[in-house]
């Protein structure tokens, strides 16, 4: 695709972006409640999709063996990850804390699926999140985005589906519905959920938000909930009234929906996660948010430590980071036909792809094929990385 379509970030880069709010798996980590872990997991899920939010650039597509790393002493973690397999793409990742009290790990092989105006990626692979003090394991998958408007009319993003966070220990867990925009987008980032015991029982009021704000109860953890016609809830009836819409009438495009950017906060509940505010010149840098746009900074010291394949040594990237588009195409199509003549030269010789930092294996808890970090990588032995730039 013509280099217009995509934004100065890797693939690889964005899946870095769910460690933006890494300080929700902290406070898992120091409740003693486990249904107050669980709330804590479920806002750390919403949280790391928060990003895509007016997101419409397209990240590049990583090149076979290229990684990123990234080490945030502030947000206490450290990050790797891996393009392991390129037909299909697979990015596999893992991320510690540095006080050695969580491991999250996981792979994506996004599906693409296009619909005439509109493009959906279904993001496949298991995201698993180790709480090791509490010796307890969540793993859930990220929801459906949806792109509006690739052909014509201004694009617009959605996100929809329900995931699952299972509590592989207790057995809990919290089902979260990420809504579809509706008719007329009053739907739109919209999110509902609840927790239910390995006994299918419901333990907590709803849980809900936008995207940008997610709220939870402030009840006793295990009430028992009763159905009403609003779902699993606890508290004064809300008002069904919804204010008369008028329909799109725009038959070339799919209007974009007005994004309600505050939730009504149901009495007995409590805000849970809210999403940082983005530069204020954020339109201009590809509605990047301030973490996003800290990932391809590059010093002297920083290059010297890092793998040659990390993603801010991409010179395609790179040359749009500066503004050089025709620059960045050009070396965009370089890169490409290099993997490609690579790929010829290990037909010949029929050798198969080694895998630097992950290995492919069966996730311990899901018991689903998976790719499994090695442990290797922060010993800093890059002598026999691939030469892909």
């Amino acid at each position: 695709m013509p280099i217009v379509f995509n934004e100065p970030l890797s693939f690889l880069q964005r899946i870095t972006e769910y460690m933006e709010h890494t300080y929700m798996i902290n406070k898992a980590c120091s409740y003693s409640d486990p249904m107050l872990r669980m709330q804590a997991v479920a806002a750390f899920a919403v949280s790391a999709v928060a990003s895509q939010w007016e997101r419409t650039g397209k990240p590049f597509n990583p090149l076979l063996g290229e990684t990123f790393e990234l080490t945030r002493d502030d947000l206490g973690f450290r990050f790797i990850s891996e393009q392991v397999s390129h037909h299909p793409p697979v990015s596999a990742f893992y991320a510690e804390g540095l006080n050695k009290d969580f491991i999250f790990h996981g792979s994506i092989y996004p599906k693409l699926k296009f619909w005439g105006k509109s493009v959906e990626a279904e993001p496949r692979g298991t995201n698993t999140l180790e709480l090791l003090k509490h010796k307890e394991v969540y793993t859930w998958i990220n929801p459906t985005c949806c792109v509006h408007n690739v052909i014509i009319g201004k694009l617009w993003i959605e996100q929809y589906g329900t995931v699952e966070i299972l509590n592989h220990t207790s057995g809990d867990k919290c089902v979260l519905t990420f809504k579809p925009c509706g008719l007329f987008g009053k739907e739109l980032h919209r999110v509902e959920g609840y927790i239910q015991d390995k006994n299918k029982k419901k333990l907590l009021c709803m849980i809900y938000g936008n995207g940008q704000n997610v709220c939870g109860p402030s009840i006793q953890p295990r009430t028992i909930l009763t159905k009403s016609r609003r779902g699993w809830i606890k508290g004064p009836k809300q008002n069904d009234e919804d204010e008369v819409e008028k329909k799109s009438e725009n038959d070339e495009a799919d209007d974009m929906p007005e994004i309600q950017e505050t939730v009504q906060v149901i009495p007995g509940s409590k805000l849970l996660w809210r999403i940082t505010s983005r530069p204020s010149n954020s339109v201009q840098m590809y509605n990047f948010t301030h973490f996003a746009v800290s990932l391809n900074e590059l010093d002297k010291k920083m290059e010297s430590l890092l793998a040659p394949t990390d993603c801010r040594l991409r010179p395609d990237i790179r040359s749009m980071e500066n503004g050089d588009m025709d620059m960045a195409s050009k070396e965009k199509e370089r890169l490409e036909e290099k993997q490609r003549e690579a790929r010829r030269e290990r037909a010949k010789s029929n050798e198969e792809w080694q895998t630097r930092w992950f290995t492919q294996g069966t996730n311990p808890h899901t018991r689903s094929p998976d790719w499994i970090y090695t442990g290797r990588y922060f010993d800093r032995n890059f002598t026999d990385c691939p030469d892909i730039y």
